[in-house]
């Protein structure tokens, strides 16, 4: 991630997410990675969205971030599980004030007359909480994938690419990274 954030001129954490709800179609979205460490991969998002509706149908992803400037890529998928209160309150909290007030108004997925229409449900949250905090939304939460798979994939000359997947065998006491045992893989490209 280091060297993505040095490299990459915009959002070196925005990722594609891949869900699918109880219908089994598959759809796919970029989010921002919020946060990485051995118990997995965070975004967060409003619980009403359709991302929302599919995790709860359906809790396991899939996720792919894509550096172009450096030519890599990082792919993992496995279930899904919400994170504490406590890490979505403090994560809320350190967003600009605006993201939260925007938090609130967004419907997110839902028909929007016009655009104007949000902008003033953001200005009257703006002025029903002043300067005051603004409290997470209950709706608004984050999520955490805990790979079953991580696969790392390089960028090579005449498409011969370096490609190694690692594969956790058995089941990870406590989720993420931790537990079970890891087992890599070089793949053809």
């Amino acid at each position: 991630m280091a060297e993505a954030e040095a490299s990459e001129p915009n959002d070196a954490n925005a990722m594609a997410l891949a869900t699918a709800g109880a219908d089994g179609l598959p759809d796919v979205r970029i989010v921002l990675l919020k946060g990485v460490d051995a118990r997995g991969f965070v975004f967060y998002t409003n619980l009403d969205s359709a991302k929302g509706d599919e995790l709860r149908e359906n809790p396991q992803a899939a996720l792919v971030l894509h550096w172009k400037s450096l030519g890599r890529q990082v792919r993992a998928r496995g279930p899904v599980t919400r994170v504490t209160a406590e890490e979505a309150d403090a994560y809320f909290a350190s967003r600009a004030r605006n993201s939260r007030l925007g938090a609130h108004a967004s419907r997110q997925s839902r028909p929007l007359a016009d655009r104007a229409t949000l902008e003033r449900e953001v200005e009257a949250l703006a002025e029903r909480y002043g300067e005051g905090p603004v409290p997470r939304p209950e709706n608004w939460t984050g999520f955490r994938i805990a790979p079953v798979s991580i696969e790392f994939w390089q960028n090579g000359p005449f498409r011969l690419h370096d490609r190694v997947r690692f594969t956790r065998d058995g089941e990870a006491s406590g989720g993420g990274t931790s537990g079970g045992v890891w087992r890599g893989a070089r793949l053809y490209p």
